[in-house]
């Protein structure tokens, strides 16, 4: 079983008198900053001046300065920009303000785990990676409670480096319910595996295959839209409540009779076979090495798939149906 740390088991204060620089105020940045802030550490924060994110920045009370003097200034540089430009702004504003007895952190593994990141040996590298989105981190965190999280050490030049990441997760809050540890290769790949097999890739084409074959049918969409979309989110939830056999006590003995017996139908052993060879294609960095071409090309692919998503009829059924639903249209 993971080993679990709590907040009793945070006894060190190396963060103390240290300066964390945040990169990037987005969806991590924002709640992260304003948590450890919040829990008595000094932070800074760099955003590009003049998109929403910096505006933000300076609503909550931060002045925001560039990547290079958050480098030059903090102890703690943390980068928290998305993953595809990481690299680059390493390599031009931090790398030259990367002194010896400074860290640099994570809260994915990408561009550590691929070696498109190659820092200092004599720097401390680690991962705080909190288990959900920004916003929760933050909502969770002003009520007294947080997401749990992920720590992972890389390099460990001081000989603190468990030490302070600890550190650096229970500023966020996440020792309040729990801080697992893991690695940079362990997080990286499972992360990657879980959006393309199951929570984004798997999950979407679902969705969609399920919609497509019940209107091909004859079935009217908005019926196939609630079946096979919409009611998701109430079987999710129960599980996310209490697990799969949460949700199963919910439902009717009808749906359980039909999900044990039809599922591994849908899920057969060609599936599994097919994320066998996705988990393949993450381990050997093969889809890193993919992704990272098409950013250099400019998005070509993904432009174009994300063009031919937009004009699916899930998605016009879907937009017809949430208007009459103004419960969900105001969260959106």
């Amino acid at each position: 079983m993971a080993k679990v740390y709590h907040e009793k088991d945070v006894t060190t204060n190396h963060l103390e008198g240290k300066t964390i620089a945040i990169v990037g105020y987005g969806s991590q940045g924002h709640a992260q900053a304003q948590n450890l802030r919040d829990s008595g550490v000094k932070v800074i924060v760099s955003e590009l001046e003049g998109n929403r994110n910096y505006d933000l920045a300076v609503q909550h009370g931060f002045k925001p300065v560039s990547a290079a003097d958050a480098a030059q200034q903090a102890d703690v540089i943390h980068i928290l920009v998305p993953d595809e430009f990481q690299a680059a702004l390493y390599k031009n504003d931090i790398h030259p303000h990367m002194k010896k007895g400074k860290a640099l952190v994570f809260s994915h593994g990408f561009n550590i785990h691929f070696g498109q990141i190659q820092p200092h040996a004599d720097i401390d590298v680690w991962m705080v990676a909190p288990k959900g989105p920004g916003h929760l981190v933050r909502r969770l965190y002003e009520e007294g409670t947080a997401v749990p999280a992920l720590i992972a050490i890389y390099q460990d030049a001081s000989g603190k480096a468990h030490d302070l990441a600890l550190e650096h997760a229970k500023g966020i809050g996440a020792t309040r319910v729990g801080v697992i540890e893991t690695t940079f290769e362990e997080e990286t790949e499972t992360d990657l595996f879980g959006e393309q097999v199951v929570l984004c890739g798997g999950a979407m084409e679902l969705v969609q295959a399920g919609f497509e074959t019940l209107v091909e049918a004859g079935y009217q969409p908005e019926i196939a839209y609630f079946e096979c979309l919409h009611e998701l989110k109430l079987i999710v939830d129960l599980m996310y409540e209490g697990g799969i056999a949460n949700m199963r006590d919910s439902i009717s003995n009808t749906a359980e009779y039909g999900d044990l017996t039809r599922g591994p139908r849908i899920i057969d052993e060609y599936v599994r076979e097919t994320m066998a060879e996705i988990l393949k294609e993450i381990q050997d960095g093969q889809f890193a090495r993919e992704w990272l071409l098409e950013n250099q090309a400019g998005l070509p692919s993904m432009n174009r798939l994300r063009a031919q998503q937009r004009t699916k009829l899930i998605e016009q059924v879907g937009a017809n149906l949430r208007e009459m639903m103004p419960h969900i249209a105001k969260k959106k």
